[in-house]
């Protein structure tokens, strides 16, 4: 392997190595050799596993990249004892040949130059939502959502770093961790078991990390390196493939992206229900993150100076798997945003989720969902009939509250974004604010007439996923509750008509928390 490798260097080509892949980069081109190691979860011994594993890497990372993975190529040694690529002459190993894309264009260079955008966190999850719906899912892939499964994928984490973590972390810290993990394990069982039902189990990319995200001038989003060796680490929660890039967000110091990615996500694929263990899955990405370090740390051939960075990596990796299980900086919030017919209260609840980084859940959307149809699919009933029935309104309130349960338990403020054009509704969301000890605050939205007209005329020209139009516009007004019913400190009122600044700046006041 030493003379394949120098054949190469000699020929032109730069090496990058990880603890499985040798990747040699040409001017516009990649090939990627897998080494011939045996890890335990992968096994690269011979040369047709290797080729059978480049195959998969190329026919998998197609799902995702497009126009990157161009196929498999031997690595031979020619008549003269020369390594050569694809070349005629004594077959020796396999490389997976890939286009060379712009090291600046990937995510973590991005942000490392403060050129990573929130628009661009929004793209990424939206891509990664059509990703998931339509990859596999069925009985063998659901395997993998079962407790006993992920237990043992955790426990042996934990194993395969026991001997190694004190290097890291102390033996206390380790334990609490290991403790911590196998406790939400048991205490959280229905919640895992609900996931396979709702068929969030799927063939994942089962290493989502900034490094394998890229951002192209043509506007596409190229998402590479997925898991090929290991069906087990691929087949999984859609949470815990989201965890592991919203982790990596957090150890890049960037813990607001982090959640922006998760509040993108949850709503573009219609999962809230992945803050139920997305906080398990980003610890347990970032032990196997740890793990990862500690073997280049601890492999023979590194360099000291790589040893002494990947020593700080495992320590940092540890560090966030620990801060998974601790209690958040600021108090969680249950941010209701309400009003009539085009008051305006979805730009201000959207704009509202960028500055304090929490998720929106929408009555539109939601309403949308249960009724089985696209979120910008017309909803053209009458008044209060149809899906704008009674029963179905109350059904989507329902849903709506039950979605922030699931966030604000995660321990996370929430915005939930509905007309909450009756007392009932806004009691009901207080209710659960104080069910759970958490801060409560109903932001009316309210404009004047000519406003809101305008508003209904633009949205008409255009796809909305909101059903709000003119000839609503009337009864709904007449059947809106005054809102008299809040407690002191619990309400606020706001003009939207004035700019969108001077609105926030009135609802920090409220919550102290934009100012």
């Amino acid at each position: 392997m030493a003379s394949l490798t120098q054949d190469l260097l000699d020929q032109g080509l730069e090496l990058r190595e990880t603890h499985i892949s040798r990747v040699f980069l040409a001017e516009h081109v990649v090939y990627k050799l897998k080494k011939p190691v045996n890890l335990g979860f992968v096994d690269f011994t011979t040369l047709e596993r290797r080729k059978q594993f480049c195959d998969a890497e190329v026919a998998l990372n197609q799902r995702l990249a497009h126009d990157v993975y161009r196929g498999v190529v031997p690595i031979v040694r020619d008549a003269n004892g020369v390594h050569r690529i694809d070349a005629a002459g004594e077959l020796v190993d396999w490389a997976v040949v890939m286009r060379r894309l712009d090291a600046n264009a990937a995510a973590d260079a991005l942000l490392q130059s403060g050129q990573l955008t929130r628009e661009q966190i929004a793209r990424l999850a939206e891509q990664l939502t059509q990703f998931h719906a339509r990859a596999r899912c069925d009985q063998e892939t659901a395997q993998f959502g079962e407790l006993t499964v992920i237990e043992a994928n955790v426990r042996e984490n934990f194993e395969q770093t026991r001997a190694n973590a004190l290097a890291f972390i102390s033996r206390e810290e380790f334990a609490a961790l290991e403790r911590w993990q196998l406790d939400v394990l048991q205490s959280r069982r229905a919640e895992f078991a609900l996931r396979s039902t709702h068929g969030r189990i799927r063939d994942g990319h089962g290493d989502l990390r900034l490094e394998h995200c890229y951002f192209e001038s043509d506007g596409r989003v190229q998402i590479i390196d997925c898991i090929e060796f290991n069906e087990r680490f691929r087949y999984a929660d859609v949470s815990a493939d989201i965890a592991f890039l919203a982790m990596d967000l957090t150890w890049h110091e960037r813990p607001d992206m982090s959640e922006d990615l998760l509040a993108s996500y949850a709503r573009a694929s219609d999962d809230y229900d992945l803050y139920a263990l997305v906080d398990f899955y980003a610890s347990y990405r970032a032990h196997v993150r740890a793990k990862v370090s500690s073997f280049v740390h601890d492999d023979a051939s590194t360099t000291s100076e790589t040893r002494t960075r990947v020593a700080a990596d495992a320590r940092k990796y540890y560090l966030l798997a620990a801060a998974c299980a601790r209690e958040p900086v600021a108090e969680p919030k249950l941010i209701a945003v309400g009003g009539v017919i085009a008051s305006g209260k979805s730009t201000v609840a959207d704009a509202l989720a960028a500055e304090i980084h929490a998720p929106v859940v929408d009555s539109d959307r939601t309403r949308k969902h249960l009724l089985g149809v696209n979120p910008y699919t017309p909803l053209p009933d009458a008044a209060f009939s149809g899906a704008y029935a009674a029963d179905v309104t109350q059904r989507t309130y329902d849903e709506l509250l039950r979605r922030a349960r699931v966030v604000l338990r995660s321990k996370r403020s929430v915005i939930v974004d509905a007309s909450f054009r009756e007392r009932s509704a806004r009691q009901a969301a207080l209710a659960l604010a104080r069910s759970l000890g958490v801060r409560f605050l109903f932001v009316e939205c309210a404009t004047d007439a000519e406003t809101t007209q305008r508003r209904l005329a633009a949205r008409a020209q255009r796809p909305s996923v909101s059903d709000g139009r003119q000839d609503l516009l009337s009864a709904f007004v007449a059947s809106y509750e005054p809102v008299d019913e809040l407690p002191q400190g619990a309400h606020v009122r706001v003009d939207t008509a004035l700019p969108l600044a001077e609105t926030l700046a009135r609802i920090a006041r409220e919550i102290g928390e934009l100012a």
